[in-house]
């Protein structure tokens, strides 16, 4: 028991025994008692009026004096209420500085509440966004930023991914949208200005495109040239014949180069074009028979299973130049006598496209980097087969295109699978 209380009850003892004398003396102790246990209750009551009072004025007032236990207690309440306004303070000054802080960067910060309305913004909020403060506090932030686009990323709220969009008060500025979730389901924006970005990008396109399609003709040309000394081979130096032999197929090997250039440059640059219901089981029999030729006396055993939809709405030049690329590419790395197997079936409620050989197989590590442009995981493999390093790339943007995801497994000697998942929503009727 701590001083305090013993002093208290100390207190209480003396009070009940002078009560105990007095009535003994004036031969009325229950008058006394009564009247010293009454008054007690009356003090105790009057502290206790003193303290809600005291708390009831927000506690701006000076904290009244007492003695006894009414005495520690307020003395306990004056240091905790001391505490309460020094971290007060301190948290008041970390909150001025992360505002100071977030008010200066480049980049736009906003915070929106469960119910998504706007809190809080940043300057930049107000340059990139146009924001107005204080009449845009609690607006709903789908009211402010009205973009379908923006609208429909908000409501999903799948966030993995950032978004990307046009400035609401200037188009012509481009802002990326990374949402984060905290609390309970309320929102913070970090919105970053990707103008210079886009830009780059938009210029290594018109780049790709333009060099593509320049180099064409001279390609041509010369490839015509070079078929034409093969005719007259025999007219020519014995030497000469390995010269143009190397000459022609590395014109070949220039020419898939810049074709899968250009198909990778309208992959990007398309989006007009409206997209249409496209026969699966034939366009598969159609891949399936040019992989046939194009594995001839190699001997492969391709295979063909259809169980999935008839039709996927898309586009089927795109389609074909993915799946013609995943079967070719499992023809040419798969050694003679092997194995292809092409499948088109429902898994997990999702019509799914895949291309499975016992080929020489693939090193986890690689796996990664498979759709990056140019990558080989084995570039001298890729000379003796005649690859440009851009097919599986162009196999992403056209999933990209159609809603899919590209999913690869593979073992080391023992082969590949390579498996194309596509939205449900795009199953359709011929």
């Amino acid at each position: 028991m701590s001083p305090v209380w013993r002093r208290e009850l100390r207190r209480i003892v003396l009070l009940l025994a002078a009560a105990l004398g007095a009535g003994y003396a004036l031969q009325h102790m229950l008058w006394a008692l009564t009247a010293v246990v009454s008054g007690y209750l009356l003090w105790q009551m009057l502290q206790l009026f003193r303290l809600h009072r005291w708390l009831e004025s927000g506690q701006s007032g000076r904290l009244p004096r007492t003695y006894g236990i009414w005495g520690a207690v307020f003395a306990e309440t004056r240091r905790l209420q001391q505490r309460s306004l020094k971290h007060q303070h301190k948290l008041q000054g970390i909150i001025n500085r992360i505002q100071d802080s977030t008010a200066a960067l480049q980049d736009a910060v906003l915070m929106v509440d469960s119910h998504g309305n706007l809190e809080w913004w940043n300057k930049a909020a107000q340059r990139f966004l146009g924001l107005r403060s204080p009449v845009d506090v609690g607006q709903p932030i789908t009211n402010l930023i009205r973009d379908p686009a923006f609208k429909t990323y908000f409501d999903a709220a799948d966030y993995r991914e950032p978004l990307t969009m046009a400035s609401p008060v200037n188009p012509r500025i481009h802002l990326q949208f990374n949402i984060t979730q905290f609390g309970r389901r309320d929102r913070l924006f970090l919105v970053h200005d990707v103008t210079r970005l886009k830009q780059l990008e938009q210029m290594r396109k018109d780049f790709v495109a333009n060099v593509s399609h320049e180099l064409r003709t001279p390609l041509t040309v010369l490839s015509g040239y070079v078929e034409t000394m093969a005719m007259a081979e025999d007219q020519l130096p014995p030497r000469w014949g390995r010269i143009l032999g190397q000459m022609a197929e590395q014109s070949k090997r220039m020419e898939a180069i810049i074709k899968d250039l250009l198909t990778l440059s309208r992959l990007e640059t398309s989006g007009t074009e409206q997209p249409a219901a496209v026969d699966i089981r034939a366009l598969l029999q159609q891949i399936t028979a040019d992989a046939r030729a194009l594995s001839q006396e190699r001997g492969h055993t391709i295979s063909l299973s259809c169980d999935g939809p008839a039709a996927l709405e898309g586009y089927r030049d795109e389609l074909r130049s993915a799946f013609s690329n995943l079967v070719f590419n499992a023809v040419k790395y798969t050694p003679d006598g092997g194995e292809v197997q092409v499948h088109w079936q429902w898994h997990d409620d999702r019509p799914r496209f895949c291309v499975t050989d016992n080929g020489i197989g693939i090193d986890a590590h690689h796996i990664p980097r498979l759709t990056e442009r140019f990558y080989r995981a084995d570039p001298s493999r890729s000379k003796d087969t005649g690859g440009t390093g851009l097919g599986l790339a162009i196999v992403k943007h056209v999933l990209l295109r159609h809603d899919g995801e590209l999913e690869i497994s593979s073992t080391p000697g023992k082969g590949s699978r390579f498996c194309c998942s596509f939205d449900p929503a795009r199953v359709c009727e011929l």
